[in-house]
């Protein structure tokens, strides 16, 4: 991983953020990280470049526009470049997460990785955490979440699935839309809150582990409507590692 890409999971909400503002982050990057004594529009757009973002339509423009031709500008243009002027500078220090704490937290998602044996799904978590690492938070959460949901119902249909239909054939909810499993396709007829039911009521999982899914689902629900409510990373985080550990390697397919 390259500093430019390090420097950019360290801006918060990244996959949100408008090309103009990015513009800020780079010059604040060049400058600060890289100690350039200024930065200059080609420098810009290279960034946008190496990290694969639409770049803005005319970083020049921006950056003159912006500079401190009249009062309360963010950049101080020179013959070398621009730079932030000090209250920018420190505007931007303030957001972003830097430092070890915030990469070692997307290399301890990562080793959860080698943890799942199904290539299919590792590759499904490994763009989940993508979806992490760039500040998309509840992609990250639902797109978990519904590699768990996968797992879980692919281990009843493989192992517990006499079991599971003996707690479905007693089911007397109208919203279940299926009376036995006989193919994988039918748990999509079953609403998670319930299907969490009947794998407790099975003795497939414990009552902690519904506890957690439960739990995760109410997580689940938030992230996938545009609610109200910040998704932080510390629980995006726990969410990612707690379903991991204790659901997906805990229950090991064939």
């Amino acid at each position: 991983m390259s500093r430019l890409e390090t420097f950019a999971l360290s801006i918060p909400d990244l996959a949100t953020r408008s090309a103009a503002e990015l513009i800020d982050f780079f010059v604040y990057y060049l400058t600060v990280m890289e100690n350039s004594p200024a930065a200059r529009a080609t420098e810009v757009t290279r960034c946008f470049s190496e990290l694969r973002i639409a770049p803005y339509s005319n970083v020049s423009a921006y950056l003159n526009n912006n500079s401190n031709a009249k009062k309360g500008k963010k950049f101080i243009k020179s013959a070398a470049g621009y730079v932030l002027n000090r209250n920018s500078q420190l505007d931007i220090q303030k957001s972003i997460h830097t430092g070890p704490a915030r990469i070692e937290t997307s290399l301890l998602l990562r080793k959860l990785l080698p943890n799942i044996k199904s290539f299919q799904e590792q590759s499904f978590l490994q763009e989940a955490i993508d979806c992490y690492e760039i500040g998309a938070r509840r992609s990250a959460i639902v797109m978990t979440w519904l590699l768990t949901i996968d797992h879980l119902c692919k281990y009843v249909f493989e192992k517990k699935l006499s079991e599971f239909n003996s707690v479905l054939a007693s089911n007397n909810d109208k919203r279940v839309r299926v009376a036995a499993i006989r193919a994988e396709d039918d748990f999509s007829e079953i609403p998670e809150g319930k299907l969490i039911e009947f794998l407790r009521q099975a003795g497939i999982i414990s009552n902690d582990v519904r506890k957690i899914l439960e739990t995760k689902l109410g997580i689940r629900n938030s992230a996938a409507h545009p609610a109200a409510i910040t998704i932080s990373e510390v629980k995006s985080t726990e969410f990612i590692i707690d379903l991991v550990e204790n659901i997906i390697t805990k229950y090991p397919r064939n």
